[in-house]
């Protein structure tokens, strides 16, 4: 199938979305992390009682990850990795939250402003939805927004998966930014 790209970069296509919709962007993140002793489980930045936390280099927060990479994929940034990497010692037990907000900085510098941003956790266990009012705020306040712009869920995988076993967590975030 041929393509007509024009000099700016824009295809053919580009005249069938309505002129108000063109600087819109969507993101989607993904991140996992396996539980280990010895460690606090963050979510969302609250520390949330449980027998292991995650394994990272960083707090291991992996929703507050997975948010920041569908930022950077909005404003195609490269990922957390990339901003964030796990070799450097300066990153050593951050507060993912921190490293949120720098995401959410960047976002911004690159002309855009964040929209909406949703997001599911997939954990068997602790049980999430009593944290989950403290995540949507503490998120939202590392992004700049107001928490009825952050959606956050929790499921089990009714056992099955890693999640399931209870070896670790994941989440899934997406975004909607806009083009100032």
């Amino acid at each position: 199938m041929a393509s007509s790209v024009g000099a700016a970069g824009a295809g053919a296509g580009d005249a069938a979305i309505p002129a108000a919709l063109r600087g819109l962007r969507t993101g989607l993140g993904y991140d996992v992390h396996a539980f280990a002793e010895g460690r606090r489980l963050i979510l969302g930045g609250v520390d949330i009682p449980h027998a292991r936390g995650l394994d990272g280099h960083s707090d291991a927060d992996v929703l507050a990850h997975a948010i920041a990479d569908a930022l950077l994929g909005a404003v195609r940034g490269g990922d957390i990795g990339k901003l964030f990497p796990d070799t450097d010692p300066a990153y050593k037990d951050a507060d993912s939250l921190k490293l949120l907000a720098a995401v959410a900085a960047f976002v911004r510098e690159q002309g855009f402003e964040i929209l909406d941003v949703d997001s599911v956790i997939a954990a068997q266990a602790p049980k999430l939805s009593p944290y989950r009012d403290q995540m949507r705020a503490n998120l939202a306040a590392a992004m700049g927004l107001s928490a009825e712009n952050v959606g956050v869920k929790a499921t089990t995988t009714e056992r099955l998966g890693f999640e399931g076993r209870e070896e670790g967590v994941s989440a899934t975030a997406t975004c909607l930014v806009c083009r100032r």
